[in-house]
């Protein structure tokens, strides 16, 4: 007696052949979809080995947080740069950036070179950037906000993140604000 019965031998005892082939394309949809989104997660390494801790250390030279204050639609879009800088005596390398919504994108400014822009997971890849800060270097993290990204329903106050992923230890979070009018 056979205990285990292949799904397609299953499909075909119990289903029309045209339901069938709709079952089998839902399956084959839902495993495409779940592998995409497995591969755009933030934490994905897509293969690669787990980077080396530096004992270098990453730092917000200011304030890790800003205030666009009050901002229009009409006006468009808004940006803010943060400056980090390596304070520590080792080098460290910034793996990756990404947003915490699709309204925003952050872009990475060091010795003369751009990265970026980078997006929220999901809507886009975070790619590893990979790109080393050398100790006393500085960068700038520029986000661009656009306001008008979620249309009417995005009035009022909002708050998101950049994450900025590094080798020198917890993922460093840049904040902001406003309060968006028509």
């Amino acid at each position: 007696m056979r205990l285990v019965i292949p799904i397609r031998d299953f499909l075909i005892a119990n289903f029309p052949n045209n339901m069938n082939k709709t079952i089998i394309g839902v399956i084959g949809a839902i495993l495409v979809l779940g592998g995409i989104i497995w591969m755009a997660r933030p934490g994905s390494q897509s293969g690669t080995a787990s980077s080396v801790r530096s004992s270098g250390t990453l730092a917000v030279k200011e304030a890790n947080n800003y205030d666009f204050g009050t901002i229009s639609m009409a006006a468009g879009n808004v940006s803010h740069q943060f400056k980090i800088k390596n304070t520590g005596n080792e080098g460290v390398n910034i793996e990756k950036i990404y947003t915490s919504c699709m309204c925003t994108t952050a872009m990475l400014k060091v010795g003369g070179k751009q990265f970026g822009p980078y997006g929220m997971p999901g809507h886009n890849a975070v790619p590893k950037i990979d790109q080393a800060l050398n100790p006393n270097e500085e960068a700038v993290i520029e986000v661009v906000f656009d306001p008008a990204a979620h249309g009417p329903a995005g009035v009022g106050k909002i708050q998101r993140a950049v994450t900025i992923e590094n080798s020198a230890g917890e993922p460093i979070e840049l904040l902001f604000a406003a309060v968006v009018t028509p």
